[in-house]
C-alpha cells in the first residue's frame, strides 16, 4: 500500500470537540504539524437498516442452509448503526482506488471480510441477469403464493412482506415453508445486505434468484454485497449526498475489528459469523462518539494502532468454521464484483499511485432504481 503522510485535520469553527480528544491528538501530533480549523458543514449521512423481527424458524433451516444464507440469517436482529462513524469513514474513502486513505496507509474492505463477517459465499457465479419482468404479479404468485396490492416498477412495500408471511407452524405444508423461506431470504437481502435509499419500497429482482435454493447457493452473494457497498460509498463521497445504502453493518463491523480505539467493550465470547459480536450489550465508555472526535482519532492513527490481521487472533480463529478457510485464495483475487448493473473492482493487493485517476461518474449513475 502507498504510505499516506499525516494530514492536518480540518474541523468547522463551531465544532464541539471534547477537550480530552482535542488535547490527546494535539499532544501526539508529529513535529511541525498542527490542527487547523476551517469553516465547513458537518455532514452526518442518513443510514438505513431493516432488522428481522426474530430468528429464523427451525422449519426453514434446511432451505437457508441450501441457499447458503443460514449464517447471515442469524445476525439481523437488534442491530444498530453509528451514522457518525460511517460518515467519518466515507470521508476517507477514495473512489479511484476503492480504499480508505489513513495516516498509516491505505486499507479496504475485502472479500475476506465479507466471508468471515457475514458468512456469505464469495466464490461462485455472479449475481446478474435480467432485472425486469413482463408480469411481476405472476412472479410473486408463482414464488410466494400471493400478489401484492401495489407493484410499482418491480417494487413492492416492505410492510407487505411482513404482514403476508407469518412464521410457519408444525402443521404447515412443505410448499408453505418454501414460500416463507423465499420471503425470509428476500427480507434479509433488502433489509440489511443490499439496502437502498428507500425506507419502504424494495425491488423484486432478488426474488428471481430464489426459484431454486440449490442454484441460489451457487451464487457469489458476498461479492454482490461488496459491489453495492463499494458503489454506495463512492456515491456518498460527493458533498451533496445526504444518504447512504448498502451493507453498512459490514462497514461498521470492519472498522471495529480494525480500529481498537473505536471498538465498544463486549463481555461475550466471539461467535460466527463474526459480525454477531455487536448484537450483544456493549460499553462505550472511553470510545469517541461525536463526528469531530472520531475524525480526530482517525487522523492521529499510527500503523501500530491499526489491526491489519484481526482474524489471526486465536480467540477469533477458534470460532471460524473450517469450511470458511478451505478456499482462502478467493479472498485475494483481482476481480470485478458484479451485482446486476453494478460492477466494481476488488483489488486486494498493493496499488501504485494512479497516474491519472479514472473517473467512474457515468458508471456510478447506472443502477436499477
Amino acid at each position: 500500500m502507498v504510505d499516506v503522510m499525516f494530514c492536518e485535520a480540518i474541523f468547522p469553527e463551531n465544532a464541539s470537540t471534547s477537550e480530552h480528544f482535542q488535547s490527546m491528538c494535539q499532544e501526539n501530533a508529529p513535529p511541525g504539524k498542527r490542527f487547523v480549523r476551517a469553516t465547513s458543514v458537518d455532514r452526518v449521512l442518513q443510514c438505513y437498516i431493516r432488522n428481522m423481527p426474530g430468528p429464523p424458524s427451525p422449519l426453514i433451516e434446511n432451505y437457508l442452509q441450501e441457499a447458503r444464507f443460514w449464517h447471515v440469517a442469524t445476525i439481523g436482529r437488534g442491530c444498530k448503526l453509528d451514522p457518525k462513524l460511517i460518515s467519518a469513514l466515507v470521508e476517507r474513502w477514495r473512489p479511484e482506488t476503492h480504499t480508505f486513505h489513513l495516516p498509516c496507509g491505505e486499507c479496504t474492505i475485502t472479500l475476506k471480510d465479507v466471508h468471515l463477517q457475514l458468512g456469505l459465499p464469495v466464490d461462485g457465479y455472479a449475481v446478474t441477469g435480467s432485472a425486469s419482468s413482463a408480469d411481476w404479479g405472476a412472479v410473486c404468485y408463482e414464488l410466494l403464493g400471493a400478489i401484492p396490492d401495489n407493484i410499482n416498477g418491480g417494487r413492492i412495500e416492505m410492510g407487505w412482506l411482513r404482514d403476508t408471511f407469518p412464521e410457519p407452524d408444525n402443521d404447515s405444508t412443505e410448499l408453505e415453508r418454501i414460500r416463507y423461506a423465499r420471503a425470509y431470504i428476500f427480507k434479509i437481502i433488502v433489509g440489511y445486505l443490499m439496502s437502498d435509499l428507500s425506507q419502504n419500497l424494495v425491488h423484486l429482482r432478488w426474488l428471481l434468484k430464489l426459484v431454486d435454493f440449490r442454484v441460489a447457493g451457487e451464487l457469489s452473494w458476498g461479492s454482490a454485497v461488496l459491489a453495492i457497498l463499494y458503489k454506495e460509498m463512492c456515491g456518498a463521497t460527493r458533498p451533496n449526498k445526504a444518504k447512504i445504502g448498502g451493507c453498512l453493518l459490514l462497514l461498521q463491523s470492519w472498522a471495529r475489528f480494525r480500529f481498537p480505539f473505536l471498538r465498544p467493550r463486549v463481555d461475550h465470547p466471539y461467535t460466527f459469523p463474526l459480525i454477531k459480536r455487536w448484537n450483544h450489550s456493549a460499553s462505550y465508555v472511553g470510545i469517541p462518539t461525536s463526528l469531530e472526535d472520531i475524525r480526530l482519532v482517525l487522523d492521529q492513527l499510527s500503523e501500530a494502532q491499526f489491526q491489519w490481521t484481526p482474524y489471526e487472533d486465536p480467540a477469533i480463529r477458534a470460532v471460524i468454521q473450517d469450511e470458511f478457510l478451505q478456499n482462502s485464495n478467493a479472498w485475494h483475487v483481482k476481480v470485478a464484483l458484479v451485482n446486476y448493473a453494478t460492477v466494481e473492482m476488488h483489488l486486494e493487493f498493493k496499488q501504485p499511485i494512479p497516474v491519472a485517476p479514472e473517473v467512474f461518474d457515468d458508471e456510478h449513475k447506472v443502477d436499477l432504481r
